[in-house]
């Protein structure tokens, strides 16, 4: 288990105005706010768990949990590989709004995890494939490390998180 920071303003636009409820309004009875609150919850919630199977990853068990109100997921599940545990856990965190991912999933197959790097402004896939293995030209282990949430390796923006996948 760990807990994985994301940039909170950075992500993929998937909660609408329901989103907002997540947060206690001033007006409303404390009971009616915190009733609001768990339904924006479960609602964002959901639409996390859909973005991950559009896509196309999946786990046994998966369930995602999100306290809007501290901008924190909670994910479960049991993923067949490594890296479709890393690519759901970038699902829950890539996304606007969402500033810590705690996983609690576990694997079928154990195998060595990636780092973690968190863009910024001017990075380019070939930037960080030189910082992390030395050459450039593996720029493309990283864009296809990111697949399918990557469409295309020019299109990053910062505050995005990636996985860079064990030098091969």
């Amino acid at each position: 288990m760990s807990v994985l920071d994301f940039i909170k303003e950075a992500g993929e636009k998937l909660f609408g105005r329901e989103a907002k409820a997540a947060e206690p309004a001033q007006a409303a009875p404390a009971a009616d706010a915190a009733q609001k609150a768990e339904a924006a919850n479960r609602t964002a919630g959901e639409a996390i768990e859909n973005y991950i199977r559009k896509m196309g990853l999946d786990a046994t068990g998966l369930s995602v949990q999100v306290d809007g109100a501290q901008g924190k997921v909670t994910v479960f599940g049991v993923a067949p590989d490594q890296a479709t545990r890393e690519k759901i856990i970038l699902c829950c965190g890539n996304v606007e709004g969402v500033q810590q991912v705690e996983d609690k999933m576990s694997v079928n197959v154990e195998s060595e995890s990636a780092q973690w790097h968190t863009v910024a402004k001017g990075d380019t896939l070939s930037a960080i494939a030189q910082k992390y293995y030395g050459k450039a030209s593996a720029y493309n282990a990283i864009f296809e490390a990111n697949r399918p949430m990557l469409s295309h390796p020019d299109k990053i923006y910062p505050g995005q998180k990636l996985r860079i996948p064990p030098q091969a």
